[in-house]
């Protein structure tokens, strides 16, 4: 497994187009957010930045870089090379999705603590990490599942469209607009409870039975994710 970790990481180190959209293109918004941190502030809150960071790095570095490394090393066969040596099916995909999960968290962890040092430590950090532990098992979850649905990276740029568009979406609906009203559907679309997760963690008040309450319906989307996979994933192209 580390071996092929390994070798995938320094195929993405020198893939310049994969280094642009999946891990310099989230940084920018992110970077705006945080330069314009006292706007965003007045409008949802400082907990909506930190949302907004976890779920941008989630849907445009972490969901849409699997989805298109997966549909690459299928069109070119190296999936199928990969399932003749002794490593397992499990083994292989964590392999390939490990370099690219650990820079994602590099990223939200750098840009969290840049935001930390300009407006203030967040109020409950063990809370914030499990939300962004539970967003990342979620997005990974679903990349396996698209990239079952995925012919060839041209191709991802068009299946990861409704999922990470989305996600941003309803992070953005719901850290502005709260959970006050339509609650029970904020919560159980992908990237709703875990927003207002981020925002609780960040700025306070949120008790541990609520976090539970607010961590059940991101858990729940892994099982969904993973089941998803489990059906939709190919090994070989598509004919």
């Amino acid at each position: 497994m580390l071996a092929i970790a390994f070798s995938e990481l320094i195929q993405i180190l020198r893939n310049r187009t994969v280094l642009l959209s999946g891990f310099l293109v989230p940084v920018v918004p992110c970077a705006f957010f945080i330069y314009r941190h006292e706007v965003f502030a007045d409008l949802a809150g400082l907990g909506y930045i930190a949302a907004v960071v976890v779920c941008t790095v989630g849907a445009f570095g972490l969901y849409t870089t699997t989805v298109a490394t997966l549909a690459s090393r299928r069109q070119t066969l190296f999936l199928k090379r990969l399932r003749s040596t002794p490593a397992g099916d499990a083994a292989i995909l964590l392999g390939l999705v490990l370099p690219v999960t650990v820079l994602a968290l590099i990223q939200v962890t750098v840009i969290l603590v840049v935001l930390a040092a300009v407006t203030g430590a967040p109020a409950d950090v063990p809370l914030l990490v499990a939300a962004i532990a539970a967003t990342v098992a979620m997005m990974l979850g679903l990349g396996l599942a698209t990239a079952g649905l995925t012919n060839s990276p041209e191709h991802a740029q068009v299946t990861t469209l409704p999922v990470s568009v989305g996600t941003i979406a309803v992070a953005t609906w719901v850290g502005i607009a709260g959970t006050g009203d339509l609650t029970l559907l904020k919560r159980l679309l992908p990237g709703g409870a875990a927003t207002e997760l981020v925002v609780g963690a960040w700025e306070g008040g949120t008790g541990p039975a609520r976090s539970l309450v607010l961590l059940a319906p991101t858990l729940a989307w892994v099982v969904v994710a993973a089941a998803l996979a489990v059906r939709l994933f190919r090994w070989e192209p598509r004919r």
